[in-house]
């Protein structure tokens, strides 16, 4: 269902919505309500133009004379009968001010009008497209209004009888379904069309009433294409019940198609000129001057017939305004074709034949327009002038009226025109700088995490069996200095096994270069090694002489432990003074290599770093006591070398004859 609310302000012309203002503040004042009805609403909910109004009121719409008058409103007429009056608002504006009546037919064509609340007002009416209201009061404003569903039939373009007797009692719903047919191209429903016959053939259009016909005589003039219109009804045959004199035979096709196309030009430069006085004039050229005169005495509104009658002097007066010499300037003969009453310069230009007025119409129309193309819009937007600042159309205006009247026709006089419409710049953004600390805090939140989830991973299923050995002992690469007592039982350890320091770390490094054993057998070449001196795994800092060794790997989820079963290099047996787990700067003496430390449980966290889990170094243990020992593995691990691969399961080596290699000097 579409928003009436925005149909009310977008489909109305200003004036239109200008004229519902003042009956809205009218009605508020006398404490009555009022509805937006019949053909308007119809238009609105349809697409059509809307081209007049009918309000519905709460009351006696006859009490409202004085306050209308004094708003601007002109009476056009009025009916005592219906207590209805006829309206004209500024812009030529139509309205129908109605009271809410039901009718009762005691003879065909004779209705008997009854106060009545709006409910029963729009199930009086004559098709149910026409029986729908908008509510224009305070707290319901734009509410629709369709107990006979209406807006299905508009939707299906359809005409359908609110009453079954509805020809019957009023014949001039015959007229009028004639011509909603020929303007609207809608058509009636199969038991509106058999009714619409029997009441053609029954002849009930002889019961037509003096108000009726006024009112269906005048509506061929309202009507956007009245030869249209009066053509079907002639051909229907209700001209003969209306105005016999009156045919299409009387009017001047060619002129009204003349006066329909300088209409729609005026439209388009923002004149909303109401054709229904020329069209008229036109419609009915060809008839007597009698026969004109009894016609103009049966129309509904007599202020109609009076606007129809000035046409001519209403050209005058706008002729000699318009050639006058203040407006002979552009600007000026341009505001004034926008400030004076349409009608009359749609009837001076259609009917005048002055070279000098032709010649101001040709610039209004064609010369004039062609100004807007050379608005300069990129400067605008160059300057920061864009639609939503306040009074931009108002500066569009003013610059266009510059243009026709020859004026900033350079780039410069444009620039200096527009510099006092131009909004300062916009302030800078400031971009906000994280600070040491919080850049800090962040990177460690992000590790915490990353941890938490290599941990998780382990924990979930990893073969530690694969990663570690398979020995009850677990071997950790501690760095020098930074557990004293475990550095001193260590190299007992060594000691027991008869092997100094030195000659393990002679073995090893003739191992890593493939030197020959003591034995007179070749050494196997290890992995060629890293220039880059070994990093210890806790502290992160190199160890100084050891560039073909490469560092210790710690198993993936626990950070500063190797892996179980991977062979470290031993620690010296000399204390040091231990190293804070912060990396060193790389100007700073480095620190000794990692060491080789058999442990039976876990070794203490190092600063700064995290722990794995409780539950996953006890299910590591409990796996490692579960597998079987094999034999020499502590031999074998001893013998491995110190960039054996982390993770790979390998059979122990033989043991190599212990013999002592030869000290390097």
């Amino acid at each position: 269902m579409p928003d009436y609310i925005y149909l009310l302000e977008n489909r109305l012309s200003a004036d239109q919505r200008h004229a519902l203002h003042q009956l809205r503040e009218a009605a508020g004042n006398a404490g009555t309500i009022l509805f937006l009805t019949g053909d308007a609403v119809r238009d609105l909910t349809s697409g059509h133009a809307v081209r007049e109004l009918e309000v519905a009121i709460h009351g006696n719409a006859l009490k409202f004379k004085k306050p209308i008058e004094k708003m601007g409103g002109k009476i056009w007429g009025e009916d005592e009968e219906s207590r209805s009056l006829y309206l004209c608002f500024p812009g030529t504006v139509r309205v129908d001010l109605i009271s809410t009546h039901r009718v009762e037919f005691p003879k065909p064509g004779r209705p008997v009008f009854h106060p009545a609340s709006i409910q029963e007002d729009l199930r009086r009416r004559d098709f149910t497209a026409n029986s729908m209201a908008i509510s224009l009061n305070e707290g319901s404003y734009g509410l629709l209004m369709d107990p006979l569903n209406g807006a299905a039939d508009i939707e299906s373009r359809t005409l359908r009888l609110v009453s079954n007797y509805g020809f019957l009692e009023e014949p001039a719903l015959l007229i009028r379904a004639t011509r909603y047919r020929a303007r609207l191209g809608w058509e009636m429903d199969p038991r509106t069309v058999s009714r619409y016959e029997n009441a053609k053939s029954e002849g009930v259009i002889e019961h037509l009433s003096a108000h009726a016909r006024s009112q269906e005589l005048e509506q061929i003039g309202h009507e956007e294409e009245g030869l249209k219109v009066l053509r079907a009804l002639e051909e229907e045959g209700w001209m003969t019940a209306l105005y016999p004199a009156w045919t299409v035979g009387k009017a001047d096709e060619a002129k009204l198609k003349a006066l329909h196309d300088l209409a729609v030009e005026l439209l388009m430069q923002g004149i909303h000129a109401d054709i229904s006085a020329a069209q008229m004039q036109l419609l009915t050229a060809g008839m007597a001057s009698r026969e004109l005169a009894a016609l103009k005495k049966l129309m509904l509104r007599p202020g109609f017939v009076e606007e129809w009658n000035s046409l001519d002097s209403l050209a005058g007066g706008f002729a000699k305004v318009l050639l006058a010499k203040q407006n002979a300037v552009p600007s000026a003969s341009f505001k004034l074709f926008t400030s004076y009453d349409p009608e009359a310069v749609l009837w001076l230009g259609f009917t005048s034949k002055n070279p000098a007025v032709i010649e101001r119409y040709n610039q209004f129309l064609k010369v004039w327009p062609e100004a807007k193309q050379r608005m300069p819009y990129l400067l605008m937007q160059e300057m920061r002038i864009t639609p939503e600042l306040p009074r931009y159309s108002e500066l569009l205006h003013a610059i266009f009226l510059q243009l026709i009247d020859g004026r900033l026709t350079t780039p410069e006089e444009m620039r200096a025109f527009l510099e006092p419409y131009s909004p300062p710049a916009p302030p800078p953004q400031v971009s906000i700088k994280k600070t040491r600390a919080r850049r800090s805090a962040e990177s460690k939140i992000k590790d915490l995490e990353d941890e938490e989830e290599s941990e998780g991973a382990i924990a979930g299923g990893d073969d530690l069996d694969e990663i570690g050995g398979e020995d009850d002992e677990m071997e950790m690469a501690l760095p020098k200095g930074e557990i004293a007592d475990e550095a001193d039982e260590d190299a007992e350890d060594d000691e027991e096994q008869g092997e100094s320091v030195p000659e393990t770390a002679s073995k090893r490094k003739s191992s890593a270069k493939g030197e020959t054993r003591a034995d007179g057998k070749a050494g196997k070449a290890g992995p060629v090694a890293s220039t880059k001196p070994p990093v210890a795994p806790s502290t992160g800092i190199p160890a100084p002489g050891k560039k073909s060794a490469p560092a210790a790997l710690p198993a993936p989820g626990m950070k500063g432990k190797p892996a179980a079963g991977v062979s470290q290099p031993p620690a010296s047996p000399i204390k040091a003074k231990p190293v804070p787990a912060k990396a060193a700067p790389a100007t700073k003496k480095p620190a000794a290599p990692p060491k080789a430390v058999k442990l039976q449980k876990p070794a203490p966290k190092a600063p700064g770093k995290a722990v794995a889990k409780p539950a996953a170094k006890t299910a590591a243990k409990k796996q490692a006591k579960a597998a079987p020992a094999r034999p020499m593995a502590k031999k074998a691990k001893a013998a491995r070398p110190a960039s054996a691969k982390v993770g790979k399961s390998s059979k122990p080596a033989k043991p190599a004859p212990r013999k002592h290699a030869k000290k390097r000097r």
